[in-house]
């Protein structure tokens, strides 16, 4: 059996909803990929009484506890303490912290406050980790049956330490059988369509399935158990990938990296040798910001007035317009590919989030014209985020040759 985790996270802000509590899930998925059993997740405002309690009752039940925040300067920042009171482990100086802590205010030609002094202090008998982006040093320490490490909140010092520091140590310090997580990144399907494509799949027991659904994808997760034999593993994915046909734009989990759709994107294009120029209206240039530092991207714009002028019309004249433009574009721009994004729907419908637009994209490459056509409803920043991805991802069929 796999060792036991829990997650602990500490901070007024978390308990009454003010910072929605990513840590703990980014960490859930971490110690998962390890080879953990996460058990719980709990989260504790600041009150040293609770604190004390909570830390008592993992130290009984848990083999491993990650803990985040609460080591600031402050006089809320109170996790130091409370391990102190509830390991009855003496708060001790620790010289090399300090020197650490006055190094980062120091590089930043800034006096150090006194009160931050405070972050050098740590439990007798702690491992001290060191922060080399923040001034919060973490520190790892056992009591009973649990090995506790407790890190910055700030989520980026937090993933550092972590990946750093305290992934490493994890893995010598415990004997982990790690499953196997795919995942199948689609777009343009929503959970309950999934569920129906892939309904007559023989799943083994031993296999659990999920999904996470995204403002830019949904999920099919797959997680494996540690000795599931790779034949079998490639056999089931193959047979999700097939049921769920081209809306699947990358697998997660294999052997070759992969990341969102503009990445997935850009792998194609690079291989195809492939530059595009682009006009987009309904995505008010978040398209070409999500392909930001892309080489084969050598012309991107948004056009108001064209939007403007395009709400009114219905579809065919919508498609001869986007034609007209795209073959006007792609002679003015030298790239080997123009996209052209248009859509349509009465002036209100773009900001009405009970109204649909009609978003048109066509891709012209070698004097062929591809197109789609989609229906978007919801929030402005829905659409706008819909728009761009349903456009890229016309980008991302026709170099998988999936327009033919």
């Amino acid at each position: 059996m796999n060792p036991t985790l829990e997650i602990f996270s500490q901070g007024e802000e978390i308990v009454t909803g003010q910072t929605v509590d990513t840590n703990a899930a980014w960490l859930a998925q971490e110690a998962i990929q390890c080879g953990f059993t996460v058990t719980r997740h709990t989260a504790v405002g600041d009150k040293l009484a609770d604190l004390i309690f909570l830390l008592k009752e993992i130290a009984e039940r848990a083999d491993c506890c990650l803990c985040t925040g609460g080591l600031g300067p402050t006089s809320d920042d109170l996790t130091a303490e409370a391990v102190s009171t509830a390991f009855n482990r003496p708060l001790e100086f620790d010289p090399i912290a300090f020197e650490q802590i006055k190094d980062f205010f120091v590089r930043r030609n800034r006096v150090m406050p006194e009160v931050n002094r405070k972050q050098a202090l740590l439990p007798q008998t702690a491992i001290r980790i060191d922060n080399s982006w923040g001034t919060a040093p973490g520190f790892a320490i056992q009591h009973q049956r649990c090995w506790f490490i407790f890190l910055p909140g700030v989520p980026s010092e937090m993933k550092a330490l972590f990946s750093e520091s305290v992934k490493p140590n994890l893995l010598t310090r415990f004997t982990l059988r790690a499953p196997h997580l795919v995942s199948l990144k689609t777009l343009g399907l929503g959970e309950s369509a999934i569920q129906e494509l892939i309904k007559d799949i023989s799943i083994p027991t031993e296999v659990q399935l999920g999904f996470r659904a995204g403002t830019d994808d949904v999920q099919t997760k797959l997680l494996f158990p540690f000795h599931y034999p790779k034949t079998a593993l490639n056999s089931l994915v193959t047979e999700f990938s097939l049921c769920l046909g081209d809306y699947v734009f990358a697998i997660d989990g294999l052997d070759e990296t992969t990341g969102d759709l503009a990445f997935e994107v850009d792998k194609l294009m690079t291989a195809k040798h492939t530059t595009l120029a682009l006009i987009e209206t309904a995505s008010h240039g978040l398209l070409a910001a999500k392909c930001v530092g892309y080489d084969w991207l050598i012309k991107a714009s948004y056009e108001k007035s064209i939007a403007l002028s395009t709400q009114n019309l219905n579809i065919e004249e919508l498609i001869s317009t986007a034609k007209n433009l795209a073959l006007t574009t792609h002679q003015d721009s030298g790239a080997n590919a123009t996209l052209i994004q248009l859509y349509t729907g009465d002036p209100e419908a773009l900001i009405d989030k009970n109204k649909s637009i009609q978003v048109l994209s066509v891709l012209l490459v070698n004097k062929e014209f591809y197109q789609t056509t989609h229906s978007i409803v919801g929030p402005l920043t829905r659409k706008q985020n819909q728009a761009a991805l349903l456009s890229l991802d016309l980008l991302r069929r026709y170099c998988q040759g999936k327009l033919l």
